[in-house]
């Protein structure tokens, strides 16, 4: 049965120079960053914690997850929501820039670059008007592995307070 999915929603954002996007459905809200709370025993990439109405959230900085150079932070800074194996996740951005809605048919396949991490994090890419745009796939931006161990500091986290 062929898929009636001919455009999709794409919110875009910027990690430098470079244009990622995700798929509107995934996201649940944008928001300015917020204090949080560290987490002891953290990856490196795992920013801490926060307090969103009551749900207790893991941010990740996707520059420390890409292996690419900290910026200081300033107003354009955004923290994506997104699911991301049954739980809420906070995704560190440099400026979410627009809303594009993208025809399925020019989305390529991302390029398969050996001995390369980038490719594992992209569903594909597709050029909008003169811009490379790199589609995030978010469910591979944390291991099982680093999920499960997310979700044992949250549970540690919520026994001490």
């Amino acid at each position: 049965m062929e898929s009636d999915i001919r455009e999709i929603l794409l919110t875009c954002f910027r990690l430098g120079e470079d244009i990622y996007a995700v798929d509107i459905m995934r996201i649940k809200e944008i928001i300015r960053p917020q204090k949080l709370a560290t987490l002891p025993k953290a990856p490196s990439f795992v920013e801490g914690v926060l307090n969103l109405r009551g749900a207790v959230i893991p941010v990740i900085d996707l520059r420390k997850r890409f292996d690419m150079p900290s910026l200081e932070i300033d107003q354009s800074r955004r923290l994506l929501i997104v699911m991301l194996a049954g739980r809420m996740l906070g995704i560190a951005v440099d400026e979410v820039t627009e809303v594009i809605s993208v025809r399925v048919a020019d989305i390529k396949p991302p390029p398969q670059v050996t001995q390369s991490l980038s490719a594992e994090y992209l569903v594909g890419v597709c050029l909008v008007q003169d811009d490379l745009i790199m589609l995030l796939n978010p469910d591979r931006l944390m291991t099982l592995h680093e999920t499960d161990e997310l979700g044992q500091i949250e549970g540690m986290n919520a026994e001490v307070s």
